[in-house]
């Protein structure tokens, strides 16, 4: 027997690599103000298609008084002059004019200024990996469809919902990508909104389709069949419901008999709830670990370790830009020592660094560790863009405010990397270092490994987007203003690999940050080396 999925015309999905939502906070606000303008665009639009129809109106009011009096009594009517004269104006004059009247199109200006905007909107790719980073952040911060639906997502004042017809479109996206877990909860809170009564266009009959295949593919036999029999009650005719229902029972049953069990009546289907199925298992061997450090689980900020973190004045080994306004540093870990600059960035140098990058930002990129060439990668998704010291003295002033603090020379590090993390934006774990077994990431530059890294928050976020070590358990969270410091290696110039480290997913707001990766040559007499792998 053969079972058909969802989508009849198709084949059922294969796996696909995961969309990547490419339009970033700072475009976005861009597209809320191009949004406004067609709003206004369209407004103009009818009103002059009212005007027009008040026109047309006028018109055809003004005629039908005429001919109802010519009508009447024809000769009569014609037999003055005026009447006669004015009947061959109307047909030869003013019927023309109504005709080009009528013939006038207001839309002209609206779809002009649509064609002008088209241009910047999102395309069917940006609108898939929205969705996908609703999903990401569903995951990771084990939210459940219906707050998103609701829009009850912490931090947020204000609400945005979610339709049957959207949560039915989410189910869709992940259901074409073969990601049946979230083809699921997405249906089925489709489902749950149109049990409720709420207005949709998308048919019951749809969701229950791919719910119920989607249920199947997670090998959930009992709900398939419940869900398939909902299904045929409502449309008996359905060119796959009877044909899947026929095949889940049948492979109920064989499943049954090899476990000795008997052939029962599936249960009341109950609703599904996140947690009800498992999510899959996927490419990346800390998922858990590292989702959790996202949501506040996991850190391991004893009150023994706190008592070795101290606060202090840092002056740069008394350097001279630093003596009389030392910086304030604060430790955030003590091994591996990562440590916090209290106003590292002022507002305005925020502003401007903002302002150069937001015309550059494209999408983030990773260095091959084979071929050290620039490329994309899922696991990264933000934009980014690059800023050299000599395009504006605020560049050149932070590259030297970094040299200062750290004491370590810039002028073998990479340019400052603003990154823009909007919806769904993350970075998941990752070195920043090139180990051994990719001795080519960094050849092209010809300055040796990055030895370490310096992180400039330019905003605050509202919930999500810290910074994570899963090995040793750290989270640390963006506030604007502020940067933070670690080593990548040891004395030695081996790999720290405890400072493996993510950026979780922006659950609600944007998030800015500025990257200054140091590098090994020049650092010689800065950082001695040392022969062991001891900080």
């Amino acid at each position: 027997m053969e079972l058909f999925s969802a989508n009849s015309s198709i084949p059922t999905p294969l796996p696909q690599e995961p969309w990547v939502f490419r339009v970033v906070f700072g475009q976005m606000t861009d597209l809320i103000y191009t949004e406004k303008e067609l709003v206004q665009s369209l407004k103009e639009y009818i009103q002059a298609e009212e005007s027009k129809l008040a026109a047309v109106k006028s018109w055809a009011n003004k005629l039908d008084v005429l001919t109802r009096a010519s009508t009447s009594d024809p000769e009569v009517y014609l037999a003055h002059p005026v009447n006669a004269y004015k009947l061959m104006k109307r047909l030869n004059t003013e019927w023309s004019e109504l005709e080009s009247l009528v013939l006038q199109d207001p839309s002209d200006g609206f779809i002009s200024n649509m064609t002008v905007h088209r241009q910047y909107f999102p395309d069917e790719e940006d609108e898939k990996g929205a969705a996908k980073a609703l999903m990401r952040l569903q995951d990771t911060y084990k939210l459940d469809s219906e707050s998103f639906s609701k829009g009850k997502l912490p931090g947020m004042h204000h609400n945005a919902i979610l339709t049957v017809d959207d949560c039915y479109d989410m189910g869709k996206t992940a259901y074409n990508e073969a990601d049946y877990y979230h083809a699921v909860l997405w249906m089925q809170q489709a489902l749950r909104q149109m049990d409720a009564g709420e207005e949709h266009v998308v048919s019951k009959a749809d969701v229950l389709d791919y719910l119920s295949y989607s249920v199947y593919q997670m090998g959930d036999l009992p709900r398939a069949i419940e869900l398939t029999r909902r299904l045929v009650a409502i449309d008996s005719s359905h060119q796959r419901a009877g044909g899947n229902l026929r095949y889940f029972e049948k492979l109920l049953s064989k499943q049954l008999k090899e476990l000795n069990q008997e052939v029962q009546e599936p249960a009341t289907e109950e609703p599904i709830q996140l947690g009800t199925y498992k999510r899959p298992k996927d490419y990346l061997p800390e998922r858990e670990i590292y989702e959790g450090l996202c949501r506040g689980e996991g850190v391991k900020m004893t009150s023994e370790r706190r008592s070795r973190l101290y606060c202090r004045y840092h002056d740069g080994n008394r350097n001279p830009r630093l003596l009389l306004q030392p910086m304030k540093e604060e430790d955030e870990w003590d091994s591996p020592h990562i440590v916090r600059y209290l106003n590292a960035l002022s507002d305005s140098e925020i502003e401007k660094i903002k302002e150069l990058a937001k015309p550059r930002l494209a999408r983030a990129t990773v260095r091959d560790p084979k071929t050290g060439v620039l490329t994309t990668a899922n696991y990264r998704v933000s934009k980014s863009a690059w800023l050299e010291g000599e395009e504006d003295p605020v560049i050149e002033r932070v590259n030297q405010r970094i040299e200062d603090i750290t004491g370590l020379t810039t002028q073998t590090a990479e340019l400052l990397q603003i990154a823009n993390y909007g919806v769904g934006g993350q970075y998941e774990p990752h070195f920043d270092f090139s180990r051994k077994d990719e001795p080519d990431a960094f050849k092209t530059l010809g300055t040796g490994n990055r030895v370490a890294t310096f992180l400039n928050y330019m905003s605050d976020v509202e919930a999500g987007g810290a910074t994570v070590f899963p090995d040793f358990g750290a989270a640390i969270y963006p506030k604007k203003g502020t940067a933070v410091f670690w080593y990548n290696l040891f004395r030695s110039g081996e790999g720290d690999y405890r400072t493996r480290h993510a950026a979780c997913p922006v659950l609600v707001g944007c998030k800015w940050v500025s990257n200054k990766w140091i590098h090994e040559r020049g650092q010689e007499f800065r950082r001695p080396c040392g022969l062991t792998e001891v900080d």
